[in-house]
């Protein structure tokens, strides 16, 4: 890292002091906000340090939310060291395997088992140890499905929307917001996906939780089943959702009488809903953020979106406006 950069200048004298020796810093990732993550060695042991400016993303939201998890048993990076002025945390070094990296049409149903198994104990976190989480309601719901609108449609697209469309997005957006309120609450990781879990050692290890909230049951399982990253068959996702409902039926979390039917359906608008938000921000990390690399997911996340949406009679209009329109114009602005 370059000696101008001061954040790394004031978190090189912090591990030297944790440490009590010289340490080198290495640079491994940032991610999809302010964060970054560097690796340090020291005694023959490998650690994890978090540089999150705390004007932007305070620490202690992930200190908290990490101990909620590891007390029901989901493995997260253990908390080794906190200095909350400047925003930095040393944690235990989960390594570089995700989940992603592994996965093949050979493994993929066990693995995304495990992690659809994972979800029952991910539920149950509803709090952070002092308060509840935050609600993922109707409000919260639209604000990310505008995220769409406004950075890839307008900013991205340059497309301006005559009244007709923007009624017909109306439309669609209500959707969306009420199949959310018509589901059972849990504990949501809300970024839940096969980038977001490690593998070491055989283990399914949990990171970038710290934007948890309470949410629809559907959420995290169409999150994993349905990654922006990467897109199985459908008789595959079909098979998992199935398991996942029949689990979560014999956990008592679902009404026992709740048809398969109506499980689709919040299951299918709730993966739609997730899409269209990436989509907005993977156009937003580019003008917003500098971060451009996440043009290249929005092709698939559109595909979801025309795919899904072309399942539902009143979605139709929404996934020919997709398929005719926002898939060329974004193809030709690549």
């Amino acid at each position: 890292m370059p000696l101008s950069d001061p954040r790394f200048l004031v978190l090189n004298a912090w591990l030297n002091r944790i440490f009590d020796t010289q340490v080198t810093p290495e640079l491994i990732s940032g991610d999809a906000s302010f964060r970054r993550y560097f690796r340090v060695q020291s005694a023959g042991k490998s650690f994890i340090v978090m540089d999150s400016p705390p004007e932007l993303i305070p620490v202690m939201p992930f200190v908290k939310l990490a101990n909620a998890y590891r007390n029901q048993g989901v493995h997260t990076p253990q908390v080794i060291e906190i200095n909350v002025e400047d925003g930095f945390l040393l944690l235990s070094d989960l390594g570089d395997v995700q989940l992603l990296s592994e996965l093949t049409p050979d493994n993929v149903e066990r693995y995304y088992g495990k992690a659809l198994a994972l979800l029952e104990r991910v539920s149950r976190v509803r709090d952070n140890g002092e308060m509840p989480l935050p609600l993922y309601d109707g409000e919260f719901v639209k604000r990310e499905l505008e995220i769409f609108t406004d950075w890839l449609i307008n900013h991205h697209l340059d497309i301006e929307l005559d009244d007709a469309t923007q009624s017909m997005l109306d439309r669609t957006y209500s959707v969306l917001i009420n199949n959310a309120a018509e589901q059972p609450v849990v504990g949501m990781h809300r970024d839940y996906h096969s980038r977001n879990l490690m593998l070491k050692n055989g283990q399914l290890n949990v990171i970038d939780f710290q934007d948890a909230v309470l949410g629809p049951i559907t959420y995290d399982a169409v999150s994993l089943l349905r990654d922006c990253y990467i897109r199985w068959p459908d008789e595959v996702v079909e098979k998992l959702m199935l398991t996942h409902f029949y689990r979560l039926i014999d956990a008592g979390e679902l009404d026992k009488n709740l048809p398969v039917k109506t499980y689709r359906r919040w299951f299918d608008l709730m993966g739609l809903q997730r899409h269209i938000k990436a989509a907005g921000i993977f156009s937003r990390l580019k003008y917003r953020d500098d971060k451009p690399a996440y043009m290249d997911d929005i092709p698939l996340t559109l595909e979801y979106i025309r795919d899904i949406s072309a399942r539902y009679p009143e979605l139709v209009c929404f996934s020919h406006w997709i398929e005719t329109l926002i898939i060329p114009t974004f193809e030709e602005n690549r």
